[in-house]
């Protein structure tokens, strides 16, 4: 008898993840599509509190298929996820963390929309439990869609439905080499080789917990491995995407989210050592990657800080971060008739920091929130194109008529 292949693999990464895993397991016991379209593929990856027991008990009376691989503890979420998806079969993979829990109708609805669009990644609904998610991709369902029109570049993490045939067709596997960041370089990946996105932004398919005890895998990990982090995945945007616009605006996502953070308030309570070592790891970065296509994207208190990283001036640093911890508000400075708009954080036009005004000028998403700010529309700036065409018109058409005039006295 054939068995048919299911739709669905649902691989689930434990470690140490009583009692949390309870729910989790129960939350995919609970899924509306039929238990015969799912195969769950656990890796309790050296637990001491019981989660391999239960991981086994759950196997022995579950309807679904359920393959339980115990292994010593690898030291991170990407060794059991890749076990997991070298033993799937299913059409689809969707990773769950243990200590999470899926909607009930998240893998019906999930599969669904990307049988019915085509698509490659489809991302599901996320709401925190004790925990803050990303919440800027949400805003309206997409049923095709990409990295570059919308925004969910900015939710890296691995729990989305990935067509496994795209994953094998590119060799993909999580880097076990980073210990945090993992995820990212894995679905910014998916994105950029997907034959589209689909968001699914009107039902929770996923719950993302909170743990009372503190030890998610994301809150471990010193501040050298963030940078490791986003020089990998600044190293994968720049080998996938062609210099230009696009990269650029790829690029915001691991400047603003991983690489900002460490110039930040933490940096103020920083040794001065480790304050070296920071400007010691992003100096290579900035280098190769920071760029004015980057810089225009930031608000004006993101850029500044990446700006002086960038020019390795810590004397700086230290009293913008003050400012922005202390949230401050920067006087607004409108000139050329409120067009454009400069924010005075700390060393503006002060001539002993040299900083230029372009670090400091506000772009127009920015810029809106000051009253008096005029805004260069597409209207506008046609309108004065066109009348600066005019005006270069009549100005020909006048020489001209001075030359054919002078031309007509000297002949007569």
């Amino acid at each position: 008898m054939t068995v048919a292949q299911p739709d669905v693999s649902v691989v689930i990464g434990a470690y140490e993840a009583m009692p949390y895993l309870v729910e989790c397991l129960a939350s995919v016991e609970a899924q509306t599509i039929d238990p015969g379209r799912i195969e769950v593929i656990a890796v309790d990856d050296g637990s001491t509190d019981g989660s391999g027991e239960y991981l086994e008990e759950f196997a022995a009376r579950s309807a679904m298929s359920v393959t339980v691989i115990r292994q010593d503890n690898s030291g991170g979420p990407s060794g059991p996820r890749n076990v997991g998806l070298d033993k799937a079969a299913g059409r689809y993979v969707f990773f769950l963390d243990a200590d999470d829990r899926l909607g009930p109708e998240a893998l019906e609805r999930m599969v669904a929309m990307a049988d019915r669009n085509g698509t490659d990644v489809v991302l599901g609904r996320v709401e925190g439990i004790n925990r803050k998610p990303p919440g800027s991709m949400w805003g309206k369902t997409l049923d095709r869609t990409d990295v570059y029109s919308s925004n969910i570049m900015f939710t890296l993490s691995a729990q989305k439905l990935f067509r496994r045939e795209l994953l094998e067709r590119h060799g993909m596997r999580f880097d076990e080499s980073l210990w945090t960041g993992e995820d990212a370089l894995f679905t910014m990946e998916a994105y950029l080789r997907a034959n589209g996105v689909s968001v699914l932004a009107d039902y929770t398919c996923y719950y993302l917990v909170g743990r009372d005890d503190g030890k998610h895998v994301t809150k471990s990990g010193g501040y050298t491995l963030r940078f490791d982090s986003a020089r990998a995945l600044m190293n994968l945007i720049a080998e996938l995407v062609p210099a230009g616009d696009r990269r650029d605006m790829l690029l915001v996502r691991p400047f603003l989210v991983t690489l900002l953070p460490q110039f930040g308030p933490k940096y103020l309570t920083d040794s001065e050592k480790v304050r070296r070592h920071k400007f010691e790891l992003a100096k290579p970065l900035m280098e190769e990657y920071w760029s004015e296509g980057v810089a225009g994207r930031l608000k004006v208190e993101e850029r500044l800080r990446l700006h002086l990283v960038a020019e390795q001036r810590p004397e700086l640093l230290v009293p913008v971060v003050q400012f922005v911890k202390a949230k401050k508000q920067a006087a607004p400075i409108l000139e050329k008739k409120g067009r454009e708009v400069y924010l005075a954080y700390p060393h503006f036009r002060d001539a002993t920091a040299a900083i230029p005004d372009s670090v400091y000028l506000a772009a127009p998403r920015e810029a809106r929130a000051v009253e008096g700010y005029r805004e260069h529309s597409v209207g506008s700036v046609l309108k004065r194109a066109v009348r600066k065409a005019r005006r270069v018109v009549k100005a020909r058409a006048g020489a001209g008529r001075t030359r054919t005039s002078g031309g007509t006295a000297a002949a007569a």
